[in-house]
């Protein structure tokens, strides 16, 4: 399952199982499926994550685990340190964006790095890495949960694998052609006629510009031949005079 291309995602010393599971279902829906555990608190595998992957079992069926983080990133070659503090360590910092372009272009295996949900990396697991990745955030509030720090990396490396294979946008519905003139014709000529008894077009001085700007509303949005159909039968409720039986 190694894609040289793909970035590692190592959760250092991660507390919950649910979040690992989480951190797992944010991974799988950006095409990410290797996971590296460096020392779980409860021990792997973890009964919690599961559930909680909701259906990402292939991430977590792989998931590696170390004794340290250095064991963890032993092989890769460019190594971000996740953070919202640079904690007194001097290192290029980075944000996600920024990150995934040189993942995408560098020599050798890439790492993101995650910290434990409650305190984060510490200095000297920051120390380990070439970069610290953060992100623009609110002073006053500056928390993310473990699943939504790897979106967000996850996300933003994606961006570069579409139109690879790897990964591609949902599939949209194809739109259906324009209608024809005619039926347009038709859709005009029966607004006119519902509202040439309703004085619409008075005066007369105004009849031609008001015709023309009907016109020109009409024909502005392309509309498409289930559409057209659809108008006409709005007018032709609107025009039935007739009472419903019960």
């Amino acid at each position: 399952m190694t894609d040289v291309q793909k970035p590692v995602i190592v959760l250092v010393r991660p507390q919950l199982g649910e979040n690992i599971g989480k951190a797992a279902r944010a991974m799988l829906n950006f095409g990410l499926t290797e996971m590296r555990l460096v020392a779980p608190r409860d021990g792997w595998p973890n009964p919690s994550a599961g559930p909680a992957a909701a259906g990402a079992d292939v991430v977590l069926e792989y998931a590696e685990v170390f004794e340290t983080l250095a064991e963890a990133v032993a092989d890769c070659a460019n190594v971000y340190a996740t953070t919202v503090r640079k904690r007194g360590v001097t290192k290029p910092v980075v944000t996600p964006e920024e990150a995934a372009r040189e993942v995408h272009t560098a020599s050798g295996r890439s790492a993101y790095v995650f910290g434990p949900e409650r305190s984060g990396l510490e200095t000297e697991d920051v120390a380990l890495a070439r970069a610290i990745l953060t992100v623009p955030i609110n002073p006053e509030f500056a928390s993310l949960n473990l699943a939504q720090a790897v979106i967000l990396c996850a996300y933003e490396w994606s961006k570069g694998a579409i139109g690879s294979g790897q990964l591609a946008q949902p599939t949209q519905e194809d739109l259906l052609p324009p209608a024809p003139q005619e039926e347009l014709e038709g859709l005009i000529g029966h607004f006119e006629q519902l509202l040439e008894p309703k004085n619409y077009f008075w005066p007369e001085t105004r009849a031609a510009a008001n015709r023309l700007t009907l016109r020109n509303l009409l024909t502005k949005p392309g509309w498409n031949h289930l559409e057209v159909r659809t108008l006409r039968g709005v007018l032709s409720a609107l025009g039935n005079t007739r009472r419903p039986r019960d």
